[in-house]
């Protein structure tokens, strides 16, 4: 049987954001280096505002730039170069029914976002130390484990062939037309080709290359996974098909959720092999 292999590696570097792809990445505690470090908030209500409010964000790029800053770039608007902000007086602020502590960034960049979203309220904000600012979940955590951020782990893997069975099913049913989708809607971290479809299921740890990881649980999907990352459109799959598919308990499931047991790096090519 051929061995599973990584066939495309992502970071997010600001939370929502379109997703940048890279040949290789360090893989820290919190995740991937650059992945998720720095984050929009609602400026009224200071909680976290990502693509499930706002799907043009999908259309907003950010890159990692030398010394860990950021260069924003848009459709119709000039580039800003953002440098990561100086230590200061820290701001607490909500994702989902959780706190984390940050940096605000700058009006400079506030602006920039503001400019793009038609004046909607935002602000950016920075994660200086995800060493010690936010713990993963402790159901499904060991002490000490960090998260960036991420939704709620340090990273994301989906497979290829899972992707290749959900778009057959789409294509089945009476939204033929909005398939078949590419796997960007799931903003995976690692994705993986040579498995057999849903494999991932049934994973408890993981070796990529020479990391090991814990498969803390699957991932449920939301309404982002509608949104075309090219326009910011938003249609019905694949939460449709996933609903008929693979809904268990209260979740639609695509992917899982990992939490390394050591740091090193990921690179296209490494292979995935399953740890017992």
């Amino acid at each position: 049987m051929t061995t599973p292999v990584v066939s495309a590696l992502h970071i997010y570097p600001v939370k929502s954001l379109r997703g940048v792809s890279t040949q290789g990445a360090v893989v820290e505690p919190w995740g991937l280096t650059g992945d998720r470090r720095w984050m929009l908030i609602d400026a009224r209500t200071r909680k976290a505002l990502t693509q499930r409010e706002e799907p043009r964000l999908a259309l907003l790029t950010a890159e990692l730039a030398v010394g860990g800053g950021l260069r924003l770039s848009a459709p119709g608007r000039p580039a800003l170069d953002v440098a990561v902000p100086p230590s200061g007086p820290l701001e607490t602020v909500r994702i989902f029914s959780g706190k984390v502590e940050v940096l605000p960034v700058g009006e400079a960049a506030d602006g920039w976002f503001r400019a793009c979203l038609g004046d909607v309220p935002v602000r950016l904000v920075h994660l200086d130390e995800p060493a010690v600012r936010r713990p993963v979940d402790p159901r499904f955590a060991v002490p000490g484990d960090t998260v960036s951020l991420a939704d709620g782990f340090p990273l994301l893997v989906t497979a290829t062939a899972s992707l290749a069975s959900l778009n057959s099913l789409i294509a089945q049913g009476d939204r033929a037309q909005e398939g078949p989708l590419p796997m960007n809607r799931f903003r995976p971290n690692v994705v993986v080709d040579g498995t057999e479809a849903w494999a991932e299921d049934d994973w408890h740890r993981v070796r990529i290359g020479g990391i090991t990881f814990r498969v803390a649980k699957p991932c449920g999907r939301c309404v982002v996974t509608t949104t075309d990352q090219s326009t910011g459109e938003r249609g019905k799959e694949p939460l449709r098909t996933l609903g008929r598919h693979r809904n268990f308990g209260t979740q639609l499931l695509f992917g899982q959720n990992l939490i390394p047991e050591h740091s090193g790096t990921l690179r296209v090519g490494d292979p995935l092999t399953r740890v017992e």
